[in-house]
């Protein structure tokens, strides 16, 4: 059975170089810490364009793709790419839009991937991570809140798989920046709990082939 290994949180910090604020700086907190359909309360996040709301509401990261950037010569630990639970078990690989994760009460839906940004380049201090992030596809997985709950390390995980289209994250990853992406797997996709802004832009592409 899987298990969560930590709950990360991050405090207000500048971008290395820049006086940007971001919140990717997360660390591991003890005891039990609320999770709502809004993420964690008192969890930063500075970019809400691209990060948070309810259709992102927790990004999860996975210990097994922890291990692989571990063989990669990265030094790991909890919270390091900013997720906000690390969760000992699956990997990026296995996890699929609409795969659920039970910790507790909690129970959290996979609506998407983390597409690497520059601000992540920054934090982790190599110019080229953005490739090498996207290359490995390994990119975790977003997630909307089903249910609220509290949770603590060491709850046990279950893992609940989608039911219907097996659209995995590291596949979904693979499409980004891709101007003309398959049809097919556009209305595969559609039948998955994707995220809205996802579904909105693959209906209207769809749309426009007609």
């Amino acid at each position: 059975m899987a298990s969560l290994l930590s709950v990360n949180i991050g405090a207000p910090r500048n971008i290395p170089g820049t006086g940007t604020l971001t919140g990717i700086y997360k660390e591991p907190v003890s005891g039990p810490v609320a999770i709502t359909r809004d993420g964690i309360p008192g969890d930063v996040i500075a970019d809400r364009r691209h990060h948070g709301g309810v259709d992102q509401a927790i990004y999860v990261y996975f210990q097994a793709d922890y291990d692989f950037w571990a063989d990669q010569g990265v030094t790991t630990f909890p919270g390091l790419f900013g997720e906000n639970v690390t969760i000992e078990g699956p990997d990026s690989a296995s996890a699929c839009i609409g795969d659920r994760f039970a910790i507790g009460d909690c129970v959290l839906e996979v609506s998407y991937h983390r597409t690497p940004c520059m601000t992540f380049s920054a934090k982790m201090g190599d110019p080229r991570w953005l490739k090498r992030f996207h290359k490995a596809r390994r990119p975790g997985a977003y997630c909307r809140v089903l249910q609220p709950g509290s949770v603590a390390a060491g709850m046990a995980v279950i893992a609940m798989p989608f039911a219907g289209e097996r659209i995995s994250v590291a596949e979904l990853m693979g499409f980004d920046g891709v101007a003309d992406i398959p049809r097919d797997f556009m209305s595969r996709a559609l039948t998955t709990p994707i995220r809205d802004k996802t579904r909105f832009k693959y209906e209207n592409r769809l749309a426009s082939l007609f």
